[in-house]
């Protein structure tokens, strides 16, 4: 499941989760966007329970898109414990995510 995250629920779903969190900013106009919606539905099975998976539309979400310095899209960042702790920008492999999520991991 691809979680929908925005300034309501970022605090408590993101920043106070107690397991990683990877959160793709995104619009719905952006091509390379829609290529990973698929890989990151995937994945969020993939990893059920051990990484969540969510979306913030940064057309909707302006401030937390700037809050994240997110300049250009696809901009997908890994949070743990409340920090940032990887960012992949741009679309990219299935595996190239899997790699991060399971270094978060350990």
């Amino acid at each position: 499941m691809v979680y929908k995250f925005d300034e309501t629920n970022f605090d408590a779903e993101v920043l106070q989760s107690d397991i990683p969190v990877f959160v793709d900013f995104y619009a719905d106009w952006c091509g390379p966007c829609k290529m990973m919606a698929p890989v990151l539905e995937r994945l969020s099975v993939t990893y059920e329970g051990r990484v969540k998976i969510g979306k913030i539309n940064v057309d909707d979400c302006p401030e937390l898109a700037e809050k994240y310095n997110v300049m250009s899209i696809p901009n997908m960042v890994l949070f743990k414990d409340g920090a940032e702790a990887d960012r992949q920008i741009g679309a990219c492999q299935p595996a190239a995510l899997a790699k991060k999520f399971d270094a978060v991991l350990g």
